[in-house]
């Protein structure tokens, strides 16, 4: 049974370390652990997880962020993968450092890489999951502050939440998206209340 998991960002050095990129982030420590490397192919790069009889095919589209769809869709398409099969990782602004949230689907939320999947899939209904990289107040605008790179504070701290969504995601995939909503949205709602709770 095989499952296509997008990590979104853009390619590039100068892209590296980017909030935007935590997308890409996931996916390296996944196949690191793995002791599997990627290697490019066509729209991106791509690395194959086997874990208890299932095949994650790793994917880091090198369309940039704004054309994530055109490398989706022809993987899908390339593999026989249902979009069922297949979950997004992404950055998301309107979470907190440290959160993760799984979605069967919905809007973009003003991410141009989840809308223009959408748009190549002919669908919203796809399965996504969203990293908190924490709100841009205080850092400029939105697109300096997700294209702005971690503090070493932050990266120390993205290490758990990395494997977590690893976890996640093949909890999606073993279990189902539902029951995987329920336990690790669950406990990314408890660590956002402790963490915005007063003295903290």
């Amino acid at each position: 049974m095989k499952y296509l998991v997008a990590g979104l960002g853009n390619i590039g050095y100068e892209y590296e370390d980017t909030r935007h990129n935590v997308g890409f982030s996931v996916l390296d420590v996944w196949a690191q652990a793995s002791n599997t490397a990627f290697k490019t192919d066509r729209y991106g790069d791509i690395a194959e997880v086997k874990f208890k009889g299932r095949t994650f095919v790793l994917l880091k589209p090198s369309t940039y962020m704004n054309l994530s769809g055109k490398a989706v869709s022809y993987w899908l398409n390339k593999l026989s993968i249902p979009v069922d099969h297949l979950m997004v990782i992404v950055d998301d602004m309107a979470l907190p450092i440290g959160t993760i949230r799984i979605r069967k689907g919905g809007s973009a939320g003003g991410h141009n890489g989840l809308a223009n999947i959408a748009q190549m899939l002919g669908t919203e209904a796809y399965p996504r999951l969203r990293v908190g990289i924490g709100s841009h107040i205080g850092f400029g605008s939105q697109v300096d502050f997700v294209l702005g790179k971690w503090t070493p504070e932050q990266k120390e701290a993205l290490i758990p939440v990395k494997d977590r969504a690893i976890e996640a995601v093949k909890a999606f995939a073993f279990e189902g998206i539902d029951r995987a909503m329920n336990r690790f949205n669950k406990s990314s709602e408890k660590e956002k209340k402790e963490a915005t709770a007063p003295g903290q």
